[in-house]
Protein backbone atom coordinates (compact mmCIF):
# COMPACT_ATOMS: atom_id res chain seq x y z
CA UNK A 1 0.00 0.00 0.00
CA UNK A 2 1.32 3.46 -0.93
CA UNK A 3 -0.37 6.76 -0.87
CA UNK A 4 -1.45 7.49 -4.37
CA UNK A 5 -0.25 10.72 -6.41
CA UNK A 6 -3.54 11.07 -8.82
CA UNK A 7 -6.17 12.80 -6.06
CA UNK A 8 -7.63 15.95 -4.77
CA UNK A 9 -7.70 16.15 -1.29
CA UNK A 10 -11.66 17.68 -0.05
CA UNK A 11 -13.77 19.35 2.59
CA UNK A 12 -14.76 16.93 5.38
CA UNK A 13 -11.47 14.71 4.78
CA UNK A 14 -13.47 13.78 1.48
CA UNK A 15 -10.83 12.99 -1.89
CA UNK A 16 -11.31 13.03 -5.61
CA UNK A 17 -9.72 10.63 -7.00
CA UNK A 18 -7.84 11.55 -10.42
CA UNK A 19 -6.71 8.30 -11.85
CA UNK A 20 -9.89 7.67 -14.32
CA UNK A 21 -12.95 8.97 -15.86
CA UNK A 22 -15.02 8.49 -13.10
CA UNK A 23 -12.97 10.88 -10.65
CA UNK A 24 -14.68 9.47 -7.98
CA UNK A 25 -15.61 11.25 -4.70
CA UNK A 26 -14.53 9.27 -1.88
CA UNK A 27 -15.79 9.66 1.75
CA UNK A 28 -13.13 8.61 4.55
CA UNK A 29 -12.77 5.40 5.19
CA UNK A 30 -14.23 4.21 1.68
CA UNK A 31 -13.14 2.90 -1.32
CA UNK A 32 -13.71 4.32 -4.95
CA UNK A 33 -15.86 2.28 -7.82
CA UNK A 34 -12.64 0.37 -8.46
CA UNK A 35 -12.60 -0.58 -5.02
CA UNK A 36 -8.67 -0.82 -4.89
CA UNK A 37 -8.13 3.57 -3.99
CA UNK A 38 -9.17 3.81 -1.01
CA UNK A 39 -9.30 6.79 1.06
CA UNK A 40 -7.86 6.45 4.52
CA UNK A 41 -8.09 9.74 7.34
CA UNK A 42 -8.32 11.68 4.40
CA UNK A 43 -5.75 10.38 2.18
CA UNK A 44 -5.88 8.29 -1.14
CA UNK A 45 -3.80 4.89 -0.95
CA UNK A 46 -3.56 2.97 -3.73
CA UNK A 47 -4.09 -0.66 -2.21
CA UNK A 48 -2.60 -3.12 -4.47
CA UNK A 49 0.57 -1.18 -4.92
CA UNK A 50 3.52 -3.44 -5.24
CA UNK A 51 0.48 -6.51 -5.31
CA UNK A 52 0.95 -7.58 -9.16
CA UNK A 53 -0.90 -10.85 -9.36
CA UNK A 54 1.18 -12.26 -12.36
CA UNK A 55 4.79 -12.24 -14.03
CA UNK A 56 3.44 -14.03 -17.26
CA UNK A 57 5.32 -14.39 -20.37
CA UNK A 58 2.89 -13.61 -23.25
CA UNK A 59 2.88 -12.92 -27.46
CA UNK A 60 2.45 -10.02 -27.96
CA UNK A 61 -0.13 -10.62 -30.19
CA UNK A 62 -1.89 -12.20 -27.49
CA UNK A 63 -2.67 -9.06 -25.99
CA UNK A 64 -3.46 -8.22 -28.83
CA UNK A 65 -0.72 -6.49 -31.17
CA UNK A 66 0.05 -7.12 -34.12
CA UNK A 67 1.81 -3.88 -35.80
CA UNK A 68 4.07 -3.66 -32.51
CA UNK A 69 7.01 -5.88 -32.10
CA UNK A 70 5.73 -8.61 -34.22
CA UNK A 71 7.15 -12.00 -32.66
CA UNK A 72 8.35 -10.93 -29.53
CA UNK A 73 7.48 -11.60 -26.25
CA UNK A 74 6.56 -9.70 -22.96
CA UNK A 75 6.65 -9.79 -19.20
CA UNK A 76 2.35 -9.38 -18.38
CA UNK A 77 2.00 -7.82 -15.00
CA UNK A 78 -1.85 -6.93 -13.34
CA UNK A 79 -3.45 -6.09 -10.01
CA UNK A 80 -6.73 -6.57 -8.38
CA UNK A 81 -9.19 -4.18 -9.26
CA UNK A 82 -11.12 -2.38 -12.32
CA UNK A 83 -13.13 0.88 -12.82
CA UNK A 84 -15.40 -1.19 -15.31
CA UNK A 85 -18.07 -3.37 -14.56
CA UNK A 86 -18.12 -5.75 -17.24
CA UNK A 87 -20.89 -8.83 -17.27
CA UNK A 88 -18.58 -10.29 -19.80
CA UNK A 89 -15.34 -10.14 -17.94
CA UNK A 90 -13.40 -12.98 -18.57
CA UNK A 91 -11.22 -11.88 -15.25
CA UNK A 92 -13.85 -11.17 -13.31
CA UNK A 93 -12.23 -13.34 -10.10
CA UNK A 94 -9.79 -10.41 -9.99
CA UNK A 95 -11.64 -7.69 -11.46
CA UNK A 96 -14.26 -7.58 -9.84
CA UNK A 97 -14.95 -10.46 -7.33
CA UNK A 98 -12.27 -10.01 -4.76
CA UNK A 99 -11.95 -9.33 -1.39
CA UNK A 100 -9.48 -6.81 1.01
CA UNK A 101 -8.06 -9.88 2.47
CA UNK A 102 -6.95 -11.22 -0.85
CA UNK A 103 -4.89 -8.12 -1.40
CA UNK A 104 -3.56 -8.13 2.05
CA UNK A 105 -2.50 -12.01 1.45
CA UNK A 106 -0.35 -11.35 -1.73
CA UNK A 107 3.26 -11.24 -1.90
CA UNK A 108 4.96 -7.63 -2.55
CA UNK A 109 6.64 -7.48 -5.99
CA UNK A 110 8.52 -4.09 -5.90
CA UNK A 111 8.96 -2.50 -9.60
CA UNK A 112 12.97 -3.19 -9.36
CA UNK A 113 11.68 -6.80 -9.20
CA UNK A 114 9.42 -6.79 -11.82
CA UNK A 115 12.39 -5.30 -14.13
CA UNK A 116 14.70 -8.01 -13.13
CA UNK A 117 12.22 -10.50 -13.67
CA UNK A 118 11.69 -9.38 -17.30
CA UNK A 119 15.36 -9.30 -17.83
CA UNK A 120 16.29 -12.32 -16.69
CA UNK A 121 13.62 -13.67 -18.79
CA UNK A 122 15.07 -12.54 -21.98
CA UNK A 123 12.08 -10.45 -22.85
CA UNK A 124 11.21 -7.46 -24.89
CA UNK A 125 9.33 -5.17 -22.30
CA UNK A 126 5.91 -5.61 -19.93
CA UNK A 127 2.66 -5.54 -20.52
CA UNK A 128 0.28 -3.89 -18.15
CA UNK A 129 -2.81 -6.31 -18.55
CA UNK A 130 -5.46 -8.51 -17.38
CA UNK A 131 -7.36 -5.54 -15.46
CA UNK A 132 -7.54 -2.09 -15.90
CA UNK A 133 -3.80 -0.57 -15.73
CA UNK A 134 -5.50 2.77 -14.88
CA UNK A 135 -6.41 1.93 -11.72
CA UNK A 136 -2.79 0.62 -10.22
CA UNK A 137 -1.45 3.52 -12.16
CA UNK A 138 0.89 4.95 -9.43
CA UNK A 139 2.80 1.04 -9.98
CA UNK A 140 2.11 1.24 -13.22
CA UNK A 141 4.61 4.52 -13.64
CA UNK A 142 6.92 3.77 -11.45
CA UNK A 143 7.74 -0.01 -13.06
CA UNK A 144 7.79 1.80 -16.17
CA UNK A 145 9.71 4.78 -15.59
CA UNK A 146 12.72 2.09 -14.60
CA UNK A 147 11.36 -0.33 -17.52
CA UNK A 148 12.53 2.86 -20.13
CA UNK A 149 15.84 3.02 -18.43
CA UNK A 150 16.70 -0.44 -18.93
CA UNK A 151 15.59 -0.58 -22.37
CA UNK A 152 12.54 -2.50 -22.45
CA UNK A 153 9.46 -1.33 -23.97
CA UNK A 154 5.71 -0.65 -22.19
CA UNK A 155 2.60 -1.57 -23.31
CA UNK A 156 -1.05 -0.87 -21.85
CA UNK A 157 -4.13 -3.21 -22.35
CA UNK A 158 -6.82 -0.77 -21.78
CA UNK A 159 -10.51 -0.23 -21.29
CA UNK A 160 -9.77 3.52 -22.14
CA UNK A 161 -10.97 5.21 -19.41
CA UNK A 162 -8.04 6.74 -18.38
CA UNK A 163 -8.04 10.47 -16.92
CA UNK A 164 -6.10 13.29 -18.42
CA UNK A 165 -3.91 13.55 -15.35
CA UNK A 166 -2.73 9.66 -16.09
CA UNK A 167 -2.60 10.04 -19.59
CA UNK A 168 0.38 13.54 -19.30
CA UNK A 169 2.29 10.99 -16.40
CA UNK A 170 2.56 7.77 -18.67
CA UNK A 171 2.79 8.67 -21.98
CA UNK A 172 6.27 9.64 -21.82
CA UNK A 173 6.99 6.31 -21.35
CA UNK A 174 4.50 4.31 -22.94
CA UNK A 175 5.69 2.79 -26.14
CA UNK A 176 2.10 1.36 -26.97
CA UNK A 177 -1.57 0.47 -25.79
CA UNK A 178 -4.51 -1.64 -27.12
CA UNK A 179 -7.97 0.17 -26.26
CA UNK A 180 -11.02 -1.87 -26.39
CA UNK A 181 -14.09 0.26 -28.14
CA UNK A 182 -17.22 -1.90 -26.74
CA UNK A 183 -20.03 -0.69 -28.47
CA UNK A 184 -22.28 2.17 -28.69
CA UNK A 185 -23.83 4.23 -25.86
CA UNK A 186 -26.69 2.11 -24.36
CA UNK A 187 -23.97 -0.53 -24.35
CA UNK A 188 -21.44 1.54 -22.33
CA UNK A 189 -24.36 2.48 -20.15
CA UNK A 190 -25.55 -1.50 -19.57
CA UNK A 191 -22.84 -3.86 -19.99
CA UNK A 192 -20.03 -2.00 -17.92
CA UNK A 193 -21.53 -0.15 -15.50
CA UNK A 194 -22.33 3.84 -16.44
CA UNK A 195 -19.12 4.41 -18.84
CA UNK A 196 -19.42 7.33 -21.01
CA UNK A 197 -18.48 6.02 -24.58
CA UNK A 198 -16.84 9.69 -25.28
CA UNK A 199 -14.58 9.53 -22.80
CA UNK A 200 -13.25 6.13 -24.53
CA UNK A 201 -13.45 8.21 -27.90
CA UNK A 202 -11.63 11.16 -26.67
CA UNK A 203 -8.82 8.82 -25.27
CA UNK A 204 -7.86 6.63 -28.31
CA UNK A 205 -7.70 9.86 -30.05
CA UNK A 206 -5.17 11.19 -27.48
CA UNK A 207 -3.46 8.22 -27.39
CA UNK A 208 -3.01 7.86 -31.07
CA UNK A 209 -1.40 11.73 -31.48
CA UNK A 210 1.19 10.55 -28.80
CA UNK A 211 2.23 6.48 -29.44
CA UNK A 212 1.08 3.41 -31.02
CA UNK A 213 -2.63 2.33 -30.82
CA UNK A 214 -4.40 -0.58 -31.87
CA UNK A 215 -8.31 -1.15 -30.91
CA UNK A 216 -9.85 -3.97 -30.11
CA UNK A 217 -13.86 -4.64 -30.33
CA UNK A 218 -15.62 -7.90 -29.06
CA UNK A 219 -18.45 -9.07 -30.70
CA UNK A 220 -21.67 -10.11 -28.29
CA UNK A 221 -24.18 -11.32 -30.52
CA UNK A 222 -27.65 -9.29 -29.74
CA UNK A 223 -25.68 -6.59 -27.80
CA UNK A 224 -22.87 -4.82 -30.29
CA UNK A 225 -23.34 -6.68 -33.38
CA UNK A 226 -25.88 -4.79 -35.08
CA UNK A 227 -24.73 -3.43 -38.86
CA UNK A 228 -24.98 0.37 -37.29
CA UNK A 229 -23.13 -0.66 -34.79
CA UNK A 230 -20.36 -2.16 -36.28
CA UNK A 231 -20.33 0.57 -39.31
CA UNK A 232 -20.23 3.46 -36.30
CA UNK A 233 -17.31 1.80 -34.64
CA UNK A 234 -15.19 1.58 -38.02
CA UNK A 235 -16.25 4.79 -39.11
CA UNK A 236 -14.78 6.82 -35.98
CA UNK A 237 -11.68 4.81 -36.25
CA UNK A 238 -11.28 5.72 -39.81
CA UNK A 239 -12.01 9.34 -38.88
CA UNK A 240 -8.99 9.49 -36.85
CA UNK A 241 -6.45 7.36 -39.33
CA UNK A 242 -7.35 4.60 -41.52
CA UNK A 243 -4.00 2.87 -40.75
CA UNK A 244 -4.98 2.45 -36.72
CA UNK A 245 -4.81 -1.61 -36.59
CA UNK A 246 -8.60 -3.00 -35.67
CA UNK A 247 -8.90 -6.32 -33.90
CA UNK A 248 -12.40 -8.06 -34.11
CA UNK A 249 -12.54 -10.75 -31.45
CA UNK A 250 -14.95 -13.48 -31.02
CA UNK A 251 -17.01 -13.61 -27.86
CA UNK A 252 -17.42 -16.74 -25.85
CA UNK A 253 -19.97 -16.70 -23.22
CA UNK A 254 -18.55 -15.87 -19.46
CA UNK A 255 -19.22 -14.77 -16.16
CA UNK A 256 -22.81 -12.82 -16.05
CA UNK A 257 -23.34 -13.33 -19.76
CA UNK A 258 -23.34 -17.03 -19.87
CA UNK A 259 -26.24 -17.58 -21.49
CA UNK A 260 -25.47 -15.50 -24.99
CA UNK A 261 -24.46 -17.63 -28.16
CA UNK A 262 -20.26 -17.31 -29.03
CA UNK A 263 -20.65 -14.79 -31.91
CA UNK A 264 -20.78 -16.44 -35.07
CA UNK A 265 -18.15 -16.72 -37.96
CA UNK A 266 -20.34 -15.21 -40.23
CA UNK A 267 -20.49 -11.65 -37.68
CA UNK A 268 -16.81 -11.51 -37.78
CA UNK A 269 -16.47 -11.75 -41.70
CA UNK A 270 -19.41 -9.44 -42.04
CA UNK A 271 -17.67 -6.92 -39.48
CA UNK A 272 -14.27 -7.46 -41.20
CA UNK A 273 -15.68 -6.18 -44.82
CA UNK A 274 -17.70 -3.26 -42.92
CA UNK A 275 -14.22 -2.17 -41.66
CA UNK A 276 -12.86 -2.68 -45.53
CA UNK A 277 -15.53 -0.06 -46.82
CA UNK A 278 -15.06 2.41 -44.40
CA UNK A 279 -11.23 2.50 -45.33
CA UNK A 280 -9.87 0.91 -42.58
CA UNK A 281 -6.11 -0.80 -43.56
CA UNK A 282 -5.27 -3.08 -41.02
CA UNK A 283 -8.39 -5.28 -39.97
CA UNK A 284 -7.84 -8.74 -37.87
CA UNK A 285 -10.22 -11.41 -36.30
CA UNK A 286 -9.31 -12.99 -33.34
CA UNK A 287 -10.56 -15.67 -30.80
CA UNK A 288 -11.18 -17.81 -34.24
CA UNK A 289 -9.09 -20.16 -36.25
CA UNK A 290 -9.50 -17.56 -39.52
CA UNK A 291 -6.44 -16.08 -40.78
CA UNK A 292 -4.43 -12.97 -39.29
CA UNK A 293 -1.94 -12.39 -41.64
CA UNK A 294 -0.75 -8.84 -42.49
CA UNK A 295 -1.09 -7.70 -46.15
CA UNK A 296 0.44 -4.71 -47.98
CA UNK A 297 -2.94 -2.53 -48.63
CA UNK A 298 -1.45 -0.91 -51.87
CA UNK A 299 -0.09 -4.09 -53.47
CA UNK A 300 -1.99 -7.07 -51.12
CA UNK A 301 1.86 -8.51 -50.53
CA UNK A 302 2.36 -10.97 -47.14
CA UNK A 303 3.78 -8.42 -44.97
CA UNK A 304 3.57 -10.94 -41.86
CA UNK A 305 2.43 -14.50 -42.02
CA UNK A 306 0.53 -15.84 -38.51
CA UNK A 307 0.41 -19.27 -37.26
CA UNK A 308 -1.73 -19.25 -33.99
CA UNK A 309 1.28 -16.99 -31.95
CA UNK A 310 3.87 -17.94 -34.15
CA UNK A 311 5.28 -14.92 -36.14
CA UNK A 312 6.89 -14.82 -39.48
CA UNK A 313 8.04 -11.42 -41.15
CA UNK A 314 8.12 -12.21 -44.64
CA UNK A 315 7.46 -9.16 -46.79
CA UNK A 316 9.01 -6.42 -44.76
CA UNK A 317 12.41 -4.55 -44.89
CA UNK A 318 13.66 -1.19 -43.33
CA UNK A 319 14.83 1.75 -44.79
CA UNK A 320 16.12 4.94 -43.69
CA UNK A 321 13.84 3.94 -39.89
CA UNK A 322 11.28 3.19 -42.10
CA UNK A 323 9.06 -0.47 -42.13
CA UNK A 324 8.59 -0.99 -45.92
CA UNK A 325 6.84 -3.52 -48.18
CA UNK A 326 9.75 -5.31 -50.16
CA UNK A 327 7.57 -5.24 -52.98
CA UNK A 328 6.28 -1.99 -53.38
CA UNK A 329 8.20 -0.37 -50.52
CA UNK A 330 4.65 1.37 -49.44
CA UNK A 331 5.49 2.58 -45.96
CA UNK A 332 3.84 -0.14 -43.37
CA UNK A 333 3.22 1.44 -40.02
CA UNK A 334 4.73 -1.86 -37.82
CA UNK A 335 7.61 -0.64 -35.29
CA UNK A 336 9.88 -3.63 -35.65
Amino acid sequence: MKEAIFYEKLKDKKVKCTACNRYCIIPKNSAGFCRVRKNLEGKLFLLVYNKTLTLTVDPIEKKPFYHFKPGSVCNSISTFGCNFACKHCQNYSISQEFLESQIEGTEETTSKEIIEDTRAKAVGGISYTYTEPTIFAEYALDTMKLAKKAGLYNVWVSNGYTSKEVFKKIIPYLDAINIDLKGNKDFYLKVCGGIDIEKVKENIEKFSQKTHVEVTNLIIPGFNDSERDLNDICKFIASINSEIPLHFSRFFPYYKMNAVSATPIETLQKAKEIAKKNGLKYVYVGNTQEESNTYCPKCNNLLIERKGYSTFQLGLKQKQNKVLCKKCENRVPIIL
